[in-house]
C-alpha cells in the first residue's frame, strides 16, 4: 500500500500544474496543440484546422490545411526551445498555454500567419489585430469556423 501511494505521489509531482512554464523541444501534433516533454500543450485563445481537415481555398479548390497549419508550425519552430506559460487544463487534459518560440508568441504568429484563427471567446481579442481577415471564416465540409 505505502509503494502504492509512493507511486501516485510520484506521478502526481511528474505532471506540471497549469501554472507552471514548460520549456523544451516541441513535438507539433496540430496547428494549435504541442507536445513538450510528454505533455500536451493547447495554444491559448487561437483555432486551427484539425490534422485530418480539408477546406476550400479562395479559389474554391479543396486543399489539407491541417497538414499545412502543422507543417508550417513545423517548419516556425524548426526545433528551437519552446517555453509555455500555462493558463489551465482543458477536458481533454491538455495544458493551455501561452507559448513563445525566439521570443515570439506561437499562437499570434500562427494568427498572423493565416493559419489559424483568433478564437475571441478565449482570446479576450488577443490576436484579432493579427488575423488578416477580422471576419474571416474558414469554411469547412458541413461546419464554418
Amino acid at each position: 500500500m505505502v509503494r502504492l501511494c509512493l507511486v501516485a505521489l510520484a506521478l502526481v509531482l511528474a505532471r506540471p500544474s497549469h501554472a507552471e512554464t514548460i520549456t523544451g523541444q516541441a513535438s507539433v501534433i496540430d496547428g494549435d496543440t504541442l507536445e513538450i516533454h510528454g505533455h500536451r500543450v493547447r495554444l491559448s485563445g487561437i483555432d486551427a484546422p484539425e490534422s485530418d481537415q480539408l477546406c476550400r481555398g479562395e479559389d474554391s479548390l479543396q486543399y489539407r490545411c491541417g497538414v499545412k497549419a502543422a507543417n508550417e508550425l513545423a517548419r516556425f519552430i524548426a526545433g528551437r526551445p519552446v517555453s509555455c506559460k500555462g493558463l489551465e487544463v482543458d477536458r481533454y487534459k491538455r495544458i493551455v498555454a501561452v507559448c513563445f518560440v525566439g521570443g515570439q508568441d506561437i499562437g499570434e504568429w500562427i494568427v498572423r500567419s493565416g493559419l489559424a484563427l483568433d478564437w475571441p471567446r478565449y482570446s479576450k481579442g488577443k490576436c484579432a489585430g493579427a488575423q488578416k481577415k477580422p471576419c474571416a471564416r474558414v469554411v469547412v465540409f458541413g461546419q464554418v469556423k
